[in-house]
Order: structure tokens, then C-alpha cells, then sequence
């Protein structure tokens, strides 16, 4: 800790300041650690019987089910959240490597293992794409660029006002970040398979490769550098980590409460209430529910917020997703922990998802195998997966759930079993689906996308959601819905962005 900060830090305690966090994803769990590291009394208020957010989880019949995220990049930053107190992350988490990070898949049979081990994946390239080897090294070397510009430089920096966007301009310009993803990996090489094996990342984070904006090729550099982790016993057990930590510090969890209202008065919060009839007053409210629902719902009351909810609801969500969890009898250790497997379109797909809000009939497949790696998330001798098909949002693809659910569950267990698992049917202990109308009841995810705000440009840094409320003066946000966006280590950078500017206002 710079000498800075604990000064910072020293006004806080001595002011006896208080902050409350609404949700416990990951995001909202970052930054209670780093108020409570602060010195300043913290407490996390979680809707849910358990903390997670989007990272819940499941357990039936011996098989623990994570509900998503399962990729882990970056762990330096997740470490960070540890050493703030002098504690080291590995008393609450063992984090195991990922290898490869991804299998790629496509209906021809050809097959692609996307990892860090340099070697290996230029033997990979060549066999798949042998005349692209110089073109993968002019990518490597565009994103190590952005990875510098976009992560390093400004993931952690709060855009609160269009002249912090101005001059970030440069940088987005020199990078041509107007392009897409796509654009630039096609600019340096020709096989099509490449192309997407270059490319699908921005869907692990709610993105089009079409449209988002070509920054997000950092993604390639992140997980070079960092690796792709697990956490034992599954992405619930980093959280229950975060959470363990948290408490250890001084820091208060509320579970099984949603939070119906943060008062203000004037241009401050001043109270927070939930549903049990539970009410406090805070010096400082952060959320990290969903940014609509955060506006519309828990601000209701107010004017400006209210104002503010229905431009945010103007804007272009990222889609949601459906969900196959299922518990099989049998081993796989052919089958890595990570795979996609490639429908017969690619772009085509992509528009059904993002523009005309349709239900296809083929689609990409990316299947979770964590037993692979840890085989203590399944009863000995069986194994979890889940198989995750993006689809459209409920505002482009208003269906009935409860109809439709079961026909495009069958059709994704079909497909699994006709690539990998012959049998699949008859293996199958125990499974249950999740749908975008579980995303917008279980989470009050705004249309039920699973992703916030489309990380497009135009909504990027200053114009995604301010860490800190323009007219709101102690009312903050931390999430996928602020820069920099979604993924784990967007969202504990967002936490970081957030905590600079709630300890500074507090120890003001």
C-alpha cells in the first residue's frame, strides 16, 4: 500500500464511515473488500439465499453445478484483493491452470487447442491454417497494443466526464477501435477458422466479434500472459473465498434480503431498506445489481434516476443465454474442461443473436467440463458439464420459456451426443436448464441478458454506466453495467475504479 493511500485510509477510520454494497457478484464483492480494507465500515446486501450474483451455483444428487462464470483470467488481480490487508489469497482459494484453455470444434471434425504453450499453438496454426503464421504474429503484437492501452492504462480508471473520454481518443484511434474484432483479426489472417478461433472470445463477455469494438482483442494478450484458472471446487468457491475474507476483515454480509429502495434526499443517498422491513443509513451506497434495475427499481423514487433508467434502457443490451446442466455417469478425459463447438454459420448465427432476435435451428455450442480439471464438483466416477447456446434477449425474442426450453435442451443434448457423447441420453443422472427469464427473475437482469450493457464503442467507457452517479453525489456502481465491462476481470476492475473514487470522497 502506497504511503498515499494509507493516509487515505487513516482519515477514513477516523471518520467512522460506512458504505453498503447491494449484490455480491463479483464485482460487488471486490470492491466491499477494498472498502473494508479502507477502514470503512462495509456492508454487502445480497437478494439470494446465497452470494455470487451471476456466480450461484447449484447442488444436486452429489454434482455441484456452477451457474457461470467458469473462466478465470488475470488472477493477479483477484491476489490484489488479499494482499490490500497482508493476506495471502491462497489460505481461501486454490486457483488450478486450465490446458488447454479451449478446444475448438467445428462440424467437419477439425479440432483446434487454443492455449498459452507457444509452441503448441503455432503447431496447432499451422496444421489449421499453415499460410497464417506471420498473420497470427502481427495479431499477437496488435494486441499486446491494446492489451497496454485498453486493460493496463484504463481498466481501472472511472470515466466520469466526456473530457476523461477525449483524452483516451488517441490511444482508441492509433488502434482503430471503431473496427470490430473480426475486422482486425481478418486483416491478418486468411482461414476462416482462424479467423474465429481469434475471434469468439467478446462472446464470453456479451460481445458480437462483429461489432465490438476491436479493443477487446486484449482478451488474446490477457489470457497469454495470466493463463486460464479454476477454482477448486468450482467459480462458487471463489466466492465463497471473497466472502470469507471479506468477513474476516470486519467486513458484513446480508443474504436473502433484497434490497426495494435506497432513499435519497436531495442529491444524496441517505437509506437503505429491503424487503424484510430492515433499514440503515450510509455515508455511501454502491450497486451492483443491474444497472436498469438499479436506476428504475431501487431509485425509484427519485427524479434524475428515473431520468436516467430510460436512456439506459434505450441502449443496446448485450444477448442472454440458455443453459444445459447435467450430472452423467462415466468419466472423459478426452473431453477438455473448455469447448466450443462451431455451428455450420458463423456471421449468420451471430445476426439471428444480436439483430433479428430469432430462435435458429443450428447453433454454437460452449460446453463446460470441470471434472476434467477437479473432479471433486462430481460424485466419483460421474461427471458435470454444462452446454451454454447464446440466444437473443427477451426484448428481441419474446418467447415462452416454458415451452420452448425442453425442445432446445433435447436439441443441444442431441448435438453434444452426436460430436462427443454417443450415449448421452441414457448417462444422464440428473439435469435442469436455465433461460433468460431466469436471468430477469432470479437476477432482475434488465430484458434477461446476461451481460448488461453490448460492449459496442459508443457504449464504452464514459458512455457505459459512471462509476459514480453524475447528479447522485454518494451513489455509485460496480458491475458489468460500468467501464470496463463484463467478465471477471472487468468487473474487479470496475471494482477498483469504483473504490478510488468512494475512498476519496469518504475520507474528503
Amino acid at each position: 500500500m502506497t504511503g498515499t493511500a494509507s493516509k487515505a485510509v487513516a482519515k477514513v477510520v477516523d471518520g467512522g464511515r460506512t458504505a453498503c454494497v447491494i449484490g455480491s457478484g463479483f464485482g460487488g464483492l471486490a470492491l466491499a473488500i477494498r472498502l473494508q480494507s479502507a477502514g470503512i465500515a462495509t456492508t454487502v446486501i445480497e437478494a439470494r439465499d446465497k452470494p455470487g450474483g451471476r456466480a450461484y451455483f447449484w447442488e444436486r444428487e452429489g454434482f455441484t453445478f456452477d451457474a457461470g462464470p467458469t473462466v478465470i483470467t488475470d488472477p493477479a488481480c483477484l491476489q490484489e484483493l488479499w494482499a490490500l490487508t497482508g493476506h495471502d489469497m491462497t489460505q481461501d482459494v486454490e486457483l488450478m491452470p486450465v490446458m488447454p484453455f479451449y478446444r475448438l470444434n467445428w462440424p467437419d471434425g477439425t479440432n483446434f487447442d487454443y492455449s498459452n504453450n507457444e509452441a503448441a499453438l503455432r503447431a496447432e496454426i499451422a496444421r489449421v491454417a499453415p499460410g497464417d503464421l506471420d498473420g497470427y504474429d502481427a495479431f499477437s503484437r496488435y494486441a499486446a497494443g491494446v492489451y497496454e492501452e485498453g486493460y493496463v492504462k484504463l481498466g481501472t480508471v472511472p470515466f466520469l466526464d466526456f473530457a476523461s473520454m477525449i483524452k483516451a481518443a488517441p490511444a482508441l484511434i492509433k488502434h482503430q477501435a471503431w473496427r470490430s474484432v473480426y475486422s482486425i483479426v481478418s486483416g491478418y489472417v486468411k482461414s476462416e477458422k482462424l479467423r474465429e478461433a481469434l475471434s469468439f472470445h467478446t462472446l464470453l463477455v456479451g460481445g458480437n466479434p462483429m461489432t465490438t469494438s476491436a479493443i477487446y482483442a486484449l482478451i488474446h494478450k490477457l489470457e497469454k500472459d495470466g493463463g486460464v484458472w479454476w477454482a477448486r471446487g468450482g467459480t462458487n468457491r471463489l466466492v465463497a473465498g471473497m466472502v470469507r475474507h471479506f468477513e474476516r476483515i470486519g467486513g458484513t454480509m446480508r443474504l436473502h434480503d433484497p434490497v426495494l429502495r435506497v432513499h435519497t434526499l436531495g442529491d444524496r443517498a441517505t437509506e437503505v431498506e429491503c424487503q424484510s422491513g430492515w433499514t440503515h443509513r450510509f455515508d455511501a451506497v454502491a450497486s451492483n445489481a443491474d444497472i436498469v434495475h438499479s436506476y428504475r427499481d431501487l431509485l425509484a423514487d427519485n427524479l434524475t434516476a428515473q431520468d436516467q433508467a430510460k436512456k439506459l434502457a434505450r441502449k443496446r443490451f448485450s444477448p442472454s443465454l440458455f443453459v444445459v446442466h447435467f450430472g452423467m455417469e462415466g468419466t472423459w478425459p478426452g473431453i477438455p474442461h473448455h469447448s466450443i463447438l462451431f455451428g455450420p454459420r458463423y456471421k449468420g448465427l451471430l445476426d439471428d443473436i444480436y439483430q433479428h432476435g430469432v430462435l435458429p435451428r443450428d447453433f454454437s455450442i460452449y460446453l463446460h467440463h470441470p471434472t476434467v480439471t477437479d473432479p471433486s464438483v462430481a460424485p466419483a466416477g460421474k461427471s458435470t458439464f454444462y452446454a451454454l447456446v447464446p440466444v437473443a434477449h427477451q426484448g428481441k425474442l419474446p418467447i415462452d420459456w416454458d415451452e420452448f426450453g425442453p425442445v432446445l435442451e433435447k436439441r443441444i443434448l442431441d448435438e453434444v451426443g452426436r460430436r462427443l457423447i454417443p450415449d448421452i441420453h441414457d448417462r444422464i443422472v440428473t439435469k435442469f436448464h436455465y433461460a433468460p427469464r431466469d436471468f430477469a427473475l432470479d437476477l432482475n437482469a434488465h430484458l434477461g441478458s446476461a451481460f448488461s450493457l453490448e460492449p459496442i464503442l459508443t457504449q464504452s467507457a464514459w458512455f457505459r454506466g459512471h462509476n459514480r452517479d453524475d447528479r447522485i453525489r454518494n451513489f455509485y456502481l460496480v458491475g458489468a453495467g460500468t467501464h470496463p465491462g463484463a467478465g471477471i476481470p472487468g468487473v474487479v476492475g470496475s471494482a477498483k475504479a469504483t473504490a478510488g473514487l468512494m475512498i476519496g470522497d469518504l475520507s474528503a
